[in-house]
């Protein structure tokens, strides 16, 4: 019997021109692309995402709010340093990654922009456990705080960007990347398609910056995957259900949906939780609950990408973004999208 091929990295790799990039978002939400996959490839606009869902169909959106992470501040030393909020502990513990010259030392203090201090706690694999003592971690960001957006944006961030790299339908807050899927719709779209039957159901995810790692080693198998935060509400849960009683579709929006959906049930039954994910899909996974997807293009040799290529075959994979790069669609966090249909 043969041995199985090892999954190598450079699978997943493309040259992308770097004016494909997007920098800012499109005028209006739903004036992104839609790039189809059925039985062929359909050039559509993200405005008639309507005209390829069916009633019953379930949208998954992740209700997970951007916080705003990125601080400036000092080092009681003198150095100065950018922070990165990764995840809220409490209101005053947070864990953070720290940009400076040389690592600040634990019981050190970092002085922000508004005079507040942050104690160096702990330091863990590169991130830091913080303290912000008498100061509400969520009042010092909304102060002070920057979006914290992606690498590729090569910007400062700007006012919009606290609306835009934000879902309409935000609402818990923990996210220190958005879950870029979901940027496409408003609030009309959503209501438009409830008229036509296709509902929308909340899970949420706080997406980390691990997001935008990208994997490193040649053996994909051996790639550790971050931890984030899910939950699982039952009304979710019982609209699930539901919608595949009447035969409708669980259309997962964007990558954090579709592994938040999968996580649940990697231990049995479908049912409502909370708790940690660090699922790693790649090329070979078994999907059980999502029938179709909306996702954003992503980086090359990216975890999302692996998780496509998974999801609708590497093949496939590979044509769809050989088309986006020739069609010339925009791309990554602020860039266009495309509806997938699970590899049968």
């Amino acid at each position: 019997m043969p041995l199985k091929q090892a999954i190598k990295l450079n699978d997943f790799d493309f040259n992308l021109p770097e004016h494909l990039i997007a920098q800012y978002p499109s005028a209006r939400r739903t004036d992104s692309r839609l790039l189809v996959l059925k039985n062929s490839l359909i050039d559509s606009a993200f405005s008639q995402l309507g005209d390829f869902l069916y009633p019953n169909d379930l949208l998954v959106l992740n209700d997970t709010k951007v916080i705003p992470a990125r601080l400036f501040g000092h080092k009681d030393s003198g150095g100065r340093v950018e922070v990165l909020v990764e995840r809220l502990v409490n209101d005053h513990e947070a864990l953070i990654m720290i940009k400076s010259s040389r690592p600040p030392k634990i019981g050190s203090y970092i002085i922000l922009e508004n005079k507040s201090h942050i104690k160096i706690c702990e330091k863990n694999n590169g991130i830091y456990k913080v303290d912000f003592e008498s100061y509400p971690i969520l009042n010092v960001l909304n102060e002070i705080g920057h979006t914290p957006l992606p690498p590729y944006i090569n910007r400062e961030d700007i006012k919009e960007d606290l609306n835009r790299y934000q879902t309409v339908y935000a609402k818990k807050n923990g996210a220190v990347a958005a879950p870029t899927a979901g940027l496409h719709f408003d609030e009309l779209l959503l209501s438009s398609l409830k008229v036509k039957g296709i509902d929308h159901a909340f899970i949420t995810l706080h997406v980390g910056a691990g997001t935008f790692q990208p994997v490193k080693v040649e053996n994909i198998e051996n790639h550790k995957m971050h931890s984030e935060y899910y939950e699982v509400s039952q009304k979710t849960i019982d609209q699930i259900l539901k919608t595949k009683d009447k035969g409708g579709r669980v259309i997962a929006v964007g990558t954090t949906a579709l592994r938040t959906l999968e996580s649940i049930v990697l231990n049995g039954e479908l049912s409502c939780q909370k708790g940690e994910t660090d699922i790693f899909i790649y090329p070979g996974f078994k999907f059980r609950i999502v029938d179709a997807m909306i996702t954003n293009f992503h980086l090359p040799k990216s975890t999302l990408l692996m998780l496509v290529s998974a999801y609708i075959g590497h093949d496939k994979m590979t044509q769809i973004y050989q088309h986006a790069i020739n069609n010339k669609y925009r791309f990554f966090s602020y860039g266009d999208a495309m509806l997938l249909e699970k590899k049968l």
